[in-house]
């Protein structure tokens, strides 16, 4: 009985995590370039009873008896699913169609990456995040630039007064990495490399299967409200059953010991 009682705790601290991942995917169900978080689960160890084999009297027995002792979270991962790409019409709004990230300086010198490419201007006219995170490599848009055009690879164009032509001023990179789901998430919409995650390798949109810009969109969310009611409503009952046999466990203590 008492490992009834460690197992179902165990079986509710990991619901409770759960509970908090889903919360976090619902509050974030409109936060530019999320990305949804998953809960991966795992068995702990086994008591073994009885082994598989001979036994003391010569005869074989087929099956192990194993007890489990419960349940842990061993990972949190990250759904890089496209999310929907929302037209707003500002030329800075940036979304990545495919693979890829924005990578963009911190102010701790420190380069981090980001799927939401909702940019803005800085006093010196360059690109930056809506933190103040100049985007890498940096790129100035002319103070007096009637237009500013982003191509499908990154490269930007810009008219201005007295000329019919446009002008490149730099071109866009993205970066993927051979683990996406090794990054680790650092808030405002940024992602850190990690060992797990492999070195970032960083180039032109659109070519060695890094994804493409689309300009006067940002990517949404892609957070699936429906799939995260359902698994809301999932670990709300599997809270409960580890709840119930803890209240299971606890009867039947209290009736072994008046019993006695």
């Amino acid at each position: 009985m008492f490992r009834s009682l460690n197992v179902a705790a165990s079986g509710m601290a990991a619901q409770e995590t759960q509970l908090d991942t889903i919360a976090n995917n619902l509050a974030n169900a409109n936060t530019t370039g999320y990305k949804t978080q998953q809960v991966q689960f795992e068995d702990l160890l086994y008591e073994n009873v009885r082994s598989a084999g001979t036994n003391s009297n010569g005869a074989t027995t087929p099956t192990t008896t194993q007890l489990g002792t419960g349940v842990h979270v061993v990972a949190t991962t990250r759904s890089f699913a496209q999310g929907t790409l929302q037209q707003t019409n500002n030329p800075l709004d940036l979304a990545i169609q495919g693979q890829g990230f924005f990578a963009v300086m911190q102010p701790t010198g420190d380069i981090a990456y980001t799927r939401a490419g909702s940019l803005q201007l800085n006093a010196q006219g360059q690109l930056t995040t809506p933190d103040g995170m100049l985007i890498e490599p940096p790129i100035t848009i002319p103070s007096n630039a009637t237009s500013v055009t982003v191509a499908a690879d990154g490269t930007i164009s810009v008219q201005q007064p007295g000329s019919t032509t446009t002008t490149s001023v730099g071109q866009l990179q993205l970066t993927t990495f051979p683990n996406p789901n090794g990054l680790a998430s650092q808030g405002s919409n940024l992602f850190a490399p990690t060992i797990a995650s492999g070195q970032p390798q960083t180039g032109a949109p659109a070519a060695d299967g890094r994804g493409t810009i689309m300009q006067g969109s940002v990517e949404g969310s892609n957070v699936d409200v429906v799939d995260q009611m359902v698994a809301l409503i999932t670990a709300q009952r599997a809270y409960e059953m580890n709840s119930k046999v803890i209240s299971a466990a606890d009867e039947m203590m209290r009736n072994a010991t008046q019993s006695q």
